[in-house]
């Protein structure tokens, strides 16, 4: 992997995010190490019960999992950046294809649209014949000839 000026650029930005996590990280340490144990009587006791006696190890594993994922997902960013050989007219290339993917995408999207309101139409027509028939039906009196028969 070669580090263009753009990719090292990105890099040092991505650098100083780290050393701002890390300081983060080190600051709760540190508030966590000299702050003075917070008394919360029967809460504190209840909470107690449910952690295991030494969590440090699974804290350990946690964090390292973390920070092993945050590595790959760095790496898959940097990667992700624009390479030398992306050059403004391989852009803007690229862009006219997408363009042209697009119209042909809309025309698509516009006759289907068409032929669905064709067989909208055609359904809303045939629901009304249908209701127009049970309504025929039910005002028609036993024993008197329906308005079709007559």
């Amino acid at each position: 992997m070669k580090l263009t000026a753009n990719r090292l650029v990105w890099f040092s930005r991505i650098v100083v995010c780290f050393q701002l996590a890390d300081q983060f990280c080190n600051a709760i340490g540190v508030l966590q190490q000299c702050a003075p144990p917070a008394s919360f009587s029967n809460i504190q006791t209840a909470i107690n019960k449910d952690q295991p006696a030494n969590p440090t190890e699974e804290y350990a594993q946690l964090f390292a999992a973390l920070i092993a994922r945050t590595a790959k997902d760095v790496d898959v960013l940097i990667d992700s950046l624009p390479s030398e050989e992306s050059t403004a007219a391989l852009q803007a290339a690229s862009l006219r294809q997408l363009e042209e993917e697009n119209h042909e995408a809309a025309a698509r999207l516009e006759e289907v649209v068409y032929r669905g309101d064709l067989l909208l139409e055609k359904i809303q027509n045939a629901l009304a014949d249908i209701a127009q028939s049970q309504l025929r039906t039910r005002n028609a009196a036993p024993g008197l000839p329906s308005p079709a028969e007559s």
